[in-house]
């Protein structure tokens, strides 16, 4: 009984002692134009097992292959030649911020052709281009897929993915994003999560922490800094303090739910008014067992199929009504609940029903 009674206020602990965590604030904000730039390109894999592109199906890999040789002085016009270990590919990739000219960046490789696998290639030098269409890096090297496939005369296995994979570093950057933030006097925090309670506890506790009046809240994901009263600041220096200041955030009282996996995840803050629930399953069968009615050995009549159907209805024995009490929190909306004795996959249908009866106050989100 000991145990018992210990068991249960320590789960009772738990929410108190998640709500008093403390996060920081680079884990729940950005610096506004502080990102990654999306690179793409389109390049060649060589060196496969055979197990590139057909070339008959995707004539630009052989166009692609043959202005390579023709820019490394091989001249290939008019030749007939099908390899089958090249492949077309997209390679893509994030330039990210304050990248400098010289670092190494990685990138995915996809198959835009019917090649059956990328295992063991290496993509020949491919120029990733962005958004301007200027290029900013330049990537070559061996790949890693992430799958295999095995084929045989009557059958094919695949596992994971072999038409895609990655190279760690694969990319050497080669052009700088103008931005130079160490002259910025003011700079913009945005919340991943736009909340006023959360907005507003960030720019009290830069304030408390600097001992200026230097943040001041624009909306629920915006919070504006200016280092002006602060004199000559690095801002590089000012935003690594800020980011690291602990703040209690907030979160809108949401339940989650996955028909699929039969998933559900509920807040904390996750509350229900007074209802009564009641569940069952009502089951309706019928089986037909048709018999064969047929006459002796040389005995005149013809042989007749006899209908016989059996149909019955079932119900569980229900438990009655559950209530759950008014203004109940998360542990005692899920006693409530797990009275009654439900599957997951039941929950979620009684979930639906609390809220569509409006006693779940909580945003509902189904998957």
């Amino acid at each position: 009984m000991k145990v018992i009674l210990r068991i249960a206020a320590f789960l009772m602990l738990i929410p108190v002692l998640a709500l008093a965590a403390p996060v920081r604030v680079k884990d729940l904000a950005t610096i506004d134009g502080v990102r990654g730039n999306d690179l793409v390109g389109y390049g060649l894999v060589v060196g496969l097992n055979g197990t590139g592109d057909s070339l008959r199906n995707a004539p630009y890999t052989e166009e692609m292959l043959a202005g390579i040789l023709n820019r490394l002085g091989v001249n290939v016009a008019g030749e007939n030649f099908r390899p089958k270990n090249v492949a077309a590919v997209m390679v893509t990739g994030t330039l990210p911020p304050f990248a400098r000219a010289g670092s190494q960046i990685d990138v995915s490789v996809s198959a835009i052709g019917d090649a059956k696998s990328l295992l063991g290639g290496t993509l020949v030098m491919t120029p990733l281009n962005a958004a301007d269409g200027e290029v900013y890096a330049v990537s070559q090297g061996s790949i890693i897929a992430g799958g295999a496939s095995a084929e045989g005369e009557g059958a094919r296995v695949v596992q994971g993915v072999p038409t895609a994979g990655t190279i760690p570093a694969g990319a050497r950057v080669e052009r700088e994003v103008d931005f130079d933030f160490s002259t910025m006097s003011s700079f913009r925090i945005a919340l991943r999560s736009a909340d006023f309670t959360t907005a507003a506890r960030i720019e009290a506790a830069i304030n408390r922490e600097l001992g200026q009046d230097i943040a001041t809240l624009l909306d629920s994901g915006t919070i504006a800094v200016d280092s002006a009263p602060l004199g000559q600041v690095n801002p590089a220096r000012l935003v690594g303090r800020i980011e690291n200041i602990a703040v209690e955030p907030e979160s809108v009282a949401r339940v989650v739910v996955d028909h699929r996996s039969g998933t559900i995840v509920m807040g904390e803050d996750v509350r229900i008014s007074r209802v009564a629930v009641s569940q069952g399953n009502l089951t309706l069968r019928v089986r037909e067992t048709p018999m064969v009615s047929q006459p002796n050995p040389f005995a005149p009549g013809e042989t007749v199929v006899v209908p016989r159907t059996d149909a019955a209805i079932t119900q569980e024995p229900g438990i009655g009504f559950a209530e759950v009490s008014g203004e109940s929190s998360l542990s005692d909306l899920v006693a409530g609940l797990n009275a009654l004795g439900v599957r997951p996959r039941e929950l979620i249908d009684i979930l639906k029903a609390v809220h569509a009866a409006g006693a779940l106050h909580a945003e509902f989100v189904v998957n």
